[in-house]
């Protein structure tokens, strides 16, 4: 039998036994991938990343819409394509307490597969969003079968668990200022910085409030005096990051 002429074997959106060691990403002028700017995809080529494209379209959400939430669970793993997603508790008071502020690349939602539980939360576009979204099957079929991709995973997870463990020190032990300054650090770390030098972030004080679990009217006047000191500048649902080491400085203080 000419095994030559044999129909090739179905292949996966991409193939981890012909990955290069230092594959090329995308370029500046190509459009943005869900996956070119996810680290848990890092070593995907560009074909791949294109295969993959087809394989899970974005959805778009609008700002307001409910990605999932208590009353609809999904069981499944999103990527954040664009925009941004706040992930929310809502209180037995009613009250809304934001866990995070997700920015692009961001990979969430409820997926006991990989460790993820969403099943308390809810997530919230606040913006025109676009989200990829995977099934069960598909993580089986097109992550966890990777070890690279597996073992990602794994140091993404306890990367989350050293955040929820650091929110809730600041929680307990922290007043409300350095809290504050403690959530604009965290926050820069994911932002690019202006053509000044300068961190901003696009978060209104209700946003703020939320992730600090406090009341508007104190975390307003916390910004104002972080604006005092010099320490930051505000501007219509933005913030800019003056001075980022003595945000530091005072996200240190416990009392």
């Amino acid at each position: 039998m000419d095994i030559t002429s044999a129909p090739p074997a179905p292949e996966r959106p991409w193939a981890p036994d012909r990955r290069e060691v230092n594959p090329l990403r995308a370029s500046a002028d190509e459009p943005f991938s869900c996956l070119s700017e996810v680290d848990l995809f890092a070593d995907l080529t560009p074909a791949e990343i294109e295969a993959f494209d087809r394989t899970a379209p974005a959805r778009t959400f609008h700002a307001g819409e409910l990605i999932f939430s208590q009353s609809q669970p999904i069981t499944a793993l999103f990527i954040l394509k664009a925009g941004r997603v706040r992930i929310f508790r809502v209180t037995e008071d009613g009250k809304a307490l934001t866990m995070a502020i997700l920015e692009p690349g961001a990979v969430f939602g409820e997926m006991l597969l990989v460790g993820q539980r969403m099943y308390d939360n809810y997530a919230e576009a606040i913006e025109e969003t676009q989200i990829c979204q995977l099934s069960v099957l598909e993580v089986e079929r097109y992550l966890l079968a990777d070890p690279r991709i597996a073992i990602r995973i794994s140091r993404i997870l306890g990367e989350q668990v050293a955040l929820l463990e650091e929110r809730l020190t600041d929680l307990a032990l922290r007043p409300l200022l350095a809290r504050l300054a403690s959530t604009l650090v965290r926050l820069a770390e994911s932002q690019r910085r202006t053509r000044q030098g300068y961190v901003m972030i696009r978060l209104t004080h209700d946003q703020l409030a939320g992730l600090l679990a406090a009341t508007r009217e104190s975390t307003s006047k916390a910004m104002a005096e972080l604006g005092a000191r010099g320490l930051i500048r505000q501007a219509r649902g933005r913030i800019i990051l003056l001075d980022l080491d003595g945000l530091a400085i005072l996200s240190k203080r416990m009392s």
